[in-house]
């Protein structure tokens, strides 16, 4: 079950929050981006960017220079992260402006950031934040240098504090709204991967590995 605090208690459109753990999980590890809230130097800052999900902590890397970053974990000013995760999974057209609405998955997590210095769990964060991405890929590419390393930070966020808030189905119309000459439904919103394209200076010979070609 996930956590009921005052922060992750829905004030409206109750029905639609879950505290199925699982369907926190299904939220992160089906998608690919994440928005970092932070507060830098008094002022409020949204930034999108990769994560990567083991068990019940979130993984997220920049550079080491980032303001957002620094701002997330300074243990100086004692603040807060948020971070979440959206799906898009449909229009919902009802028969009034009103009512029209959206179907979607969504995460959100606050907690303190912790920056992580351990060499082993840096390593298991990347490798998160890569697998997340496209599935196989580290093991099939160079791992960072030693440079790269000093120049990456790794953020880990615990998944204690988090709520997820679901919305499915079709229009929901006044009840003298539906003899209504108007179509209402859902208008459903698909992503899929294109063909992969290769690097303009790839040498002839070297072809997409399985798991870029097999991404579903």
């Amino acid at each position: 079950m996930l956590s009921t605090t005052p922060r992750t208690t829905l004030g409206r459109s109750k029905e639609r929050g879950s505290t199925d753990r699982d369907d926190l999980y299904e939220v992160l590890d089906t998608g690919l981006i994440c928005h970092l809230g932070v507060v830098a130097n008094g002022h409020p800052m949204v930034v999108p960017t990769g994560y990567g999900r083991v068990g019940d902590t979130l993984y997220l890397h920049g550079s080491t220079g980032a303001a957002s970053l620094r701002a997330g974990t300074d243990p100086s000013t004692g603040t807060d992260v948020c971070v979440t995760v959206t799906h898009l999974d449909g229009i919902v057209l009802a028969r009034s402006i009103f009512h029209h609405s959206v179907n979607y998955r969504s995460a959100m997590i606050y907690g303190r950031a912790r920056l992580v210095t351990d060499p082993d769990e840096r390593l298991l964060g990347l490798r998160a934040l890569a697998e997340q991405l496209a599935p196989g890929q580290w093991d099939y590419v160079r791992r960072p240098s030693r440079k790269e390393l000093a120049a990456t930070a790794v953020l880990a966020l615990s998944l204690e504090e988090a709520s997820v808030k679901i919305r499915r189905g079709g229009p929901k119309d006044e009840d003298e709204d539906y003899d209504l000459p108007v179509w209402a439904g859902v208008l459903p919103l698909v992503t899929s991967w294109g063909t992969p394209e290769p690097d303009s200076v790839l040498p002839e010979g070297i072809e997409a590995p399985v798991h870029i070609l097999h991404r579903e």
